[in-house]
């Protein structure tokens, strides 16, 4: 039997639209060149985060994706290191101050649970003194990415999906103006629907398909610490990580965000370079990386870096997700631009596509992620 939808890229967005239409009904292929979750969801932190959206379309998706992620957890029974640990972020200026407080309280004024802390080191005993301004983000939540993907898409495979490893996708057949079938390394597969979810490949992709969207790399660093008891008990992040994770700038940007992990090494992050593809990890990143995260947290001085990864990250020109149809070619859809935010974003995009493509009601407005926006077309 063919499938009725193909699915090509097998990182954490590409699995929770799998899972989300093999629950609905949808007979199901994934596709991936490489690994499952071998790419930008392996090279990832993990984060769930409300805390650095500011009011608008994709703070939704991460609410509806946050409230999503403890039952889904639970309907696949499978460990995902889930910590509903909870967010600090912090300002160490006085020029810093007032535009994080201002930000909170913009987002209370959506229902976030933003919290001014007057006494943060109650709640992070070695947080650096110079802070002059600190919100708690009680919602923020963290999990292991790849186990997170490699649940969802053993789900799929458990409801009668397939999975499948190794297969290059070259372009899509059409007939009628329709997509037919999907080409591969391994030959046609045909099928009524194919969903994008290449994350940074996914510019590529599109343009094999002859509807192609604005969607390019980001580069991102992650450095890795020897194991340590608990320093760090929350996600903790300086207020200049919004602003970084908003810019379009190409240039290399980076913000410090610490937190420890259930096996005890400490994650430290973040940077964003437009560099396209190239593999490269510069020593000037590091050591800006480094620098900011013992600045936050001075207990980090004398500990070692086991190891740094990067990945690529799939960023769209107005920092919004691309999720839905594409009506240059019907049984084309796209779910991809998530940037670094797509562990947190993932179950509500699975939801809402899902529901678009089955033809049942969304529960979020799909109008801000429609593929045929300006910001996904004219910068092509």
């Amino acid at each position: 039997m063919y499938p009725d939808v193909v699915v090509v890229g097998a990182g954490v967005i590409g699995a929770a639209v799998a899972r989300a239409l093999t629950v609905a009904g949808a007979r199901v292929t994934v596709l991936d060149r490489g690994a499952p979750a071998s790419a930008t969801t392996a090279s990832g932190e993990g984060n769930v985060l409300v805390s650095d959206k500011a009011p608008g379309p994709e703070l939704d998706l991460a609410v509806a994706s946050r409230l999503r992620w403890p039952s889904l957890v639970e309907e696949l029974g499978i460990d995902v290191e889930w910590e509903s640990k909870g967010g600090v972020v912090v300002a160490t200026t006085d020029a810093a101050a007032q535009p994080l407080l201002d930000f909170a309280a913009a987002q209370r004024a959506v229902g976030i649970q933003a919290d001014v802390v007057d006494r943060v080191h109650d709640l992070e005993p070695h947080l650096t003194k110079a802070v002059t301004a600190a919100v708690h983000y009680p919602q923020d939540a963290q999990l292991q990415p790849v186990l997170a993907a490699s649940a969802l898409l053993a789900d799929v495979r458990a409801k009668g999906g397939t999975v499948r490893a190794g297969v290059e996708v070259s372009g899509v057949d059409t007939a009628d103006s329709r997509i037919t079938g999907v080409r591969t390394s391994d030959g046609v597969i045909p099928c009524g629907a194919v969903v994008n979810a290449c994350g940074p490949w996914s510019g590529d992709f599109a343009r094999a398909a002859c509807a192609p969207i604005a969607i390019l790399p980001r580069r991102g660093i992650v450095l890795v610490t020897g194991a340590l008891p608990l320093v760090v008990r929350h996600k903790v992040y300086d207020a200049d990580y919004v602003g970084a994770v908003a810019s379009g700038d190409a240039a290399l940007q980076t913000s410090s965000v610490v937190e420890s992990t259930p096996a005890g090494p400490v994650l430290i992050g973040s940077s964003r370079q437009r560099i396209g593809f190239a593999e490269r990890i510069d020593v000037e990143v590091l050591r800006e990386l480094a620098r900011k995260a013992v600045a936050l947290f001075p207990v980090l001085a004398n500990v070692p870096v086991m190891r740094a990864y990067g990945g690529f990250r799939p960023y769209a020109p107005d920092h919004l997700p691309v999720i839905g149809p594409d009506p240059r070619l019907p049984g084309l859809w796209h779910a991809t631009g998530h940037e670094g935010a797509g562990i947190g974003l993932a179950p509500a995009t699975g939801d809402l596509l899902a529901a678009l493509l089955t033809g049942a009601d969304p529960q979020l407005d799909p109008t801000p992620f429609r593929v045929d926006r300006p910001a996904v077309m004219e910068a092509l």
